[in-house]
């Protein structure tokens, strides 16, 4: 049992690190009104073990400390929080693994109001205009990466929640 927890804190913390790495790299593409941050493809993560959720939001947390600002730390962990719980949650209701990644890649391109919301707050810019483009990059890149992410999956053998 010690082992598996020790396990499990290494894990979300090499996919915290993995996040961070993913979204530096394609750093002038990864904030403002399009986001295309590579690391969102790590959110499919949650369809193969829901404890996962930690790592994937403390990396979206550390990179927002990094290189934002105190909101987008909030409104980034929440939206990312708020988007992998409800995809742990209400994919239990479906029994396919692309259903489950559609199901996510929904909820995080709906969720991504926040990000939008936020980004009005802080930068003044036109809420609609920017979820549309948020939302959308949001969906652009996890729909490229879901199957990416599936065969990942199936390669490392994860089990599913």
């Amino acid at each position: 049992m010690k082992n598996q927890t020790v396990r499990m804190i290494s894990l979300n913390g090499i996919i915290a690190a993995l996040y961070l790495a993913l979204t530096i790299v394609v750093a002038p593409f990864s904030s403002g009104a399009i986001q295309f941050r590579i690391s969102e493809s790590l959110n499919h993560l949650i369809i193969f073990d829901k404890r996962l959720k930690w790592g994937i939001t403390a990396g979206v947390i550390l990179y927002n400390l990094l290189y934002s600002n105190i909101l987008d730390v909030l409104f980034g962990g929440l939206q990312t929080f708020i988007a992998l719980s409800l995809t742990a949650y209400f994919g239990k209701y479906f029994p396919k693994i692309w259903q489950k990644m559609v199901l996510n890649i929904v909820f995080f391109s709906v969720s991504m109001c926040l990000i939008a919301w936020m980004l009005f707050i802080t930068l003044k810019l036109p809420f609609w205009g920017t979820y549309f483009t948020t939302a959308l990059s949001e969906a652009i890149i996890m729909t490229l990466s879901a199957p990416v992410m599936y065969y990942i999956g199936n390669i490392v053998k994860m089990k599913l929640n």
